[in-house]
């Protein structure tokens, strides 16, 4: 019996609205696709459109006369309960063969009440599989007026309960994630703009949740971006990773971007670093508003997404889901970076030991402190003021020095007795004067505002951090130690000039035993 046997009933030719099969009228049965009394035009087609909607439905639906008599069977019925169309319509009731007698009562007294309320009924039944099994469904029941306005019969829509409580489940848990998670939620469509995000989530990239639906990730953020969104690709492309993936990104800030607008090449403010002087940073990387300050690490997740109802899974977006880490990888890097710079101050001392000339034990001294530190070190020493000069007049000479080309060793250079041309004010001038660490950071990024900043400093090319630590022995200043960087690293801060501060005691006290032996 094919689908329109099945959905449209026997009888004379009818108005447009009784073609469509309604329920419980009279002499309603099972019709032949060529039944004669089926008249060509739009009956036949709409009754046939109506049983491929009833057979293409994802849920069981069943239909009632007044009579309480099956009237309609679909396919996901059939499949449900194992009953065919043919073997199901025209019975009366369900006791006997879908329902126990017992459960019978109480599923047409359901119907019944259906029948004559408005609006849908949500019950839940026991019914009989054609094996003799039984099976627990969730139905939505709503009355079929007729052209009176009577009711004509009832429909019932239905599904196994535990395939509906896996839906609401699923529905339950995406309405959960993107409303009540304490990780950070966002939908990616297939397009790598942003469908959907929690409230974490919009905190996490400064938008409101009502502004970030279509925007591309370029929009929130700077740095980064081109890694987020070739996870995202290779997401799309082959699934989800296995594993968490650790994402840096800097998050794009209009004030501060604006803030760190460029100065001239002497737009530079040097820097007592106290004991109990916190550490500002300058240029690209000063405090609270920088870019190391937004540089944030977020261990993510991806879950691909595909559509349930094609038959191919068509790709509907990426679920990124992700934990602002940065502040563990901050204490994880700080704890590697204190180990490091530890057992290079151990292997520094032991191969020191073995130097003869105390000059070449303070450059070995340099040479491990380098690693992983500064690209550039310069050792200049205090002269003493000649006879007639003013006594508080500080004129500074080097002492060893690393290559002013690619970074290498810092060997001892022949101090010639001549003072290096260093401008007043100058950072090494003022942490001898200071007796004190003093950094200085050039704002311009471009290349040649950096090389002027550095020229003017007479510091090697490429200088943009500069950290100078005052060399101290037994009471006496005798120089300064001055660590360099390039713009490929980040400028100095706290931590960085205590550890300048500890090679700087040890260097001292080699070259005050150099210094002694003159």
């Amino acid at each position: 019996m094919s689908a329109s046997q099945r959905s449209e009933p026997a009888g004379p030719a009818r108005s447009a609205r009784s073609s469509r099969g309604v329920p419980g009228q009279p002499g309603a049965a099972p019709s032949a696709s060529g039944h004669p009394d089926c008249p060509d035009g739009p009956e036949r087609p709409d009754s046939e459109l109506l049983a491929a909607l009833l057979d293409g439905m994802d849920a069981a639906l069943c239909a009632f006369d007044a009579d309480g008599t099956v009237t309609h069977w679909n396919h996901e019925a059939e499949r449900i309960l194992g009953w065919t169309a043919a073997e199901a319509v025209g019975r009366k009731g369900l006791g006997g063969w879908a329902a126990r007698p017992g459960d019978a009562r109480d599923v047409e007294a359901r119907l019944t009440e259906a029948m004559g309320a408005t609006g849908r009924r949500v019950h839940e039944f026991a019914l009989l599989t054609k094996d003799g099994g039984r099976v627990l469904v969730r139905t939505q029941s709503s009355g079929v007026p007729g052209a009176d306005g009577r009711p004509a019969g009832v429909y019932c829509a239905f599904s196994e309960v535990h395939a509906q409580v896996d839906l609401e489940r699923s529905i339950a848990l995406s309405e959960a994630l993107l409303d009540d998670a304490s990780w950070n939620v966002v939908l990616v469509d297939a397009d790598l703009r942003v469908a959907v995000v929690n409230a974490n989530a919009a905190g996490a990239l400064r938008t409101a949740r009502k502004a970030a639906p279509g925007r591309p990730l370029g929009d929130f953020l700077d740095q980064g971006v081109e890694e987020a969104e070739a996870a995202l690709q290779h997401v799309l492309a082959e699934g989800a990773p296995p594993a968490p993936t650790e994402l840096w990104v800097t998050l794009r800030d209009a004030d501060a971007d604006a803030a760190d607008g460029l100065e001239g090449a002497e737009g530079v403010r040097y820097e007592l670093l106290d004991d109990d002087e916190a550490v500002r940073g300058e240029g690209t990387d000063r405090g609270g508003s920088g870019a190391a300050a937004r540089r944030r690490c977020w261990r993510s997740g991806f879950l691909r997404l595909a559509s349930p109802l094609t038959e191919e899974p068509a790709p509907l977006g990426v679920a990124w889901i992700f934990q602002d880490v940065t502040e563990v990888k901050g204490r994880e890097q700080e704890s590697a970076r204190m180990r490091f710079r530890g057992n290079q101050l151990h292997r520094a001392a032991r191969a020191a030991a073995e130097c003869e000339d105390p000059m070449e034990a303070a450059s070995v001294h340099l040479d491990f402190a380098l690693a992983g530190f500064a690209d550039h070190a310069l050792i200049d020493l205090v002269l003493d003021p000649p006879r007639g000069a003013p006594a508080d007049r500080i004129r500074l000479v080097r002492a060893a020095a690393t290559p002013t080309g690619a970074p290498g060793p810092c060997p001892p250079v022949v101090p010639g007795g001549i003072p290096l041309a260093y401008p007043e004010g100058h950072p090494a001038l003022q942490a001898v004067e200071r007796c004190g660490s003093v950094r200085a950071s050039a704002r311009r990024s471009d290349e040649s505002g950096a090389a002027q900043w550095a020229a003017a400093r007479k510091w090697p090319g490429g200088a943009v951090h500069g950290l100078c630590a005052v060399l101290r022995s037994r009471g006496r200043t005798l120089g300064v130690v001055t660590f360099l960087r390039t713009s490929s690293r980040r400028a100095f801060d706290r931590t960085d000039a205590t550890y300048a501060e500890d090679v700087a005691a040890r260097v001292a006290a080699s070259v005050d035993l150099a210094v002694g032996r003159r």
